[in-house]
């Protein structure tokens, strides 16, 4: 499988990439917190390490560490606008819970 971004999530980090001046993309993960045990980790970054996973989706690299492949292979990152709010929304298929808050997920 692979970690795919929306269109919208690609624009997104693409922009943000743009006026930050440099960088080749994100890189996403778990850590473990929270009510439910995992939650997502996601940073700008400027390199790939060696052991990272490299997926591209609409020309935006996205970096895994081999650790957090297991709980989030599959997952389509979006960039969503709700209201006044606006942020990345997780779609992960190996989900099978989510606290109350929202802050952490189990699989």
């Amino acid at each position: 499988m692979a970690i795919t971004l929306t269109e919208a999530a690609a624009r997104h980090v693409g922009r943000y990439l743009t006026r930050r001046g440099k960088g080749i993309g994100v890189r996403l993960g778990v850590k473990t917190t929270g009510c439910s045990g995992l939650a997502y980790k996601l940073e700008y970054v400027d390199s790939v390490e060696a052991e990272d996973i490299v997926f591209e989706s609409h020309g935006v690299k996205v970096l895994i560490d081999p650790k957090s492949l297991a709980y989030i292979d599959g997952t389509e990152l979006d960039f969503v606008r709700e209201g006044l709010n606006e942020g990345f929304k997780f779609h992960n298929p190996n989900e099978r819970d989510r606290c109350g808050c929202g802050e952490s997920f189990r699989i």
